[in-house]
């Protein structure tokens, strides 16, 4: 499949401050190409540049040089923008942020009456979208009622509803409890490998980016690792100058071998965890 997105020589920069010192590049001649299919999660501390480049992908920001083109349709292009923005959807930190209606229904229907959608299309693709986040029993709902979790769920179906092709989550489960956490990554596994819409993931949590297919790794607005997430975590020396962590389990397999145990260092998750210590233990 070819690149739904591409960044070409990308840089970005926030207008000046208030004392009108220029600030520095957000985003500094980046180039990018995102897969159409793929799961991409984009890791980077705070002031990376990583969600400034989120918000390159749908013409939220626009680049001070260089070009961000979506599925050929060019960002800089005012004419474009609302086809771009039905291509690439956003969902946000917030979830309370993005609910603007009383009803949970009505609020994915949203997107949908604003393109102009007939009304019979509208209640089938705001059935579908909810059903395809497991939230269609709440149709009914009031989103002050949910779970942060569910209000994020809610927002993502709103995406869906307006069949973008892309979801560009910005640290969607960073104001969620551990539950809500689980909640929103499986819905975000499920419409990629289920229904093959491309994802894009902001996050800081290292157990979310070790999900995807790829990790883009920012400092100081620049990529500085980009691999599967087994090349880019089995250099955690280099994440950990950058100010990031590791996953829990390649911490504890350095930890181990450390001690002299003779365990992969390259282990991601606690599953491959406990297989390879079930593994040794076979072994002695």
């Amino acid at each position: 499949m070819g690149n739904i997105i591409e960044f070409d020589n990308v840089s970005f920069r926030y207008e000046a401050d208030i004392e009108g010192e220029m600030l520095p590049l957000a985003v500094d001649s980046v180039s990018l190409g995102i897969e159409q299919g793929s799961f991409v999660a984009v890791l980077g501390h705070n002031g990376s540049g990583k969600s400034t480049l989120a918000k390159l992908t749908n013409a939220i920001n626009i680049p001070e040089s260089g070009k961000v083109t979506v599925d050929g349709m060019d960002t800089s292009d005012e004419k474009l923008t609302d086809a771009i923005r039905r291509t690439v959807g956003m969902v946000f930190q917030n979830p309370d942020n993005q609910i603007v209606a009383t009803i949970v229904e009505d609020d994915v229907a949203f997107g949908p009456e604003n393109l102009g959608v007939p009304p019979a299309e509208i209640r089938q693709r705001v059935d579908d979208a909810l059903k395809a986040v497991n939230m269609f029993e709440f149709r009914k709902s009031e989103p002050h009622k949910l779970s942060g979790g569910q209000k994020q769920r809610v927002a993502i179906a709103g995406v869906i509803a307006m069949q973008t092709s892309c979801i560009v989550l910005d640290e969607p489960t960073a104001m969620l409890d551990p539950n809500g956490r689980r909640e929103v990554i499986a819905t975000i596994k499920k419409l990629n490998k289920e229904m093959g819409i491309t994802v894009i993931l902001v996050t800081h949590f290292m157990d979310e980016a070790v999900q995807a297919d790829r990790v883009v790794v920012m400092d100081k607005g620049r990529i500085i690792m980009d691999g599967t997430p087994r090349e880019v975590f089995s250099e955690s020396d280099r994440l950990i100058a950058v100010g990031l962590d590791v996953p829990q389990a390649t911490q504890l397999a350095a930890a181990l071998i450390k001690k002299g145990v003779q365990i992969s260092s390259d282990l991601l998750d606690e599953n491959e965890c406990i297989d390879a210590v079930c593994e040794l233990l076979r072994s002695k």
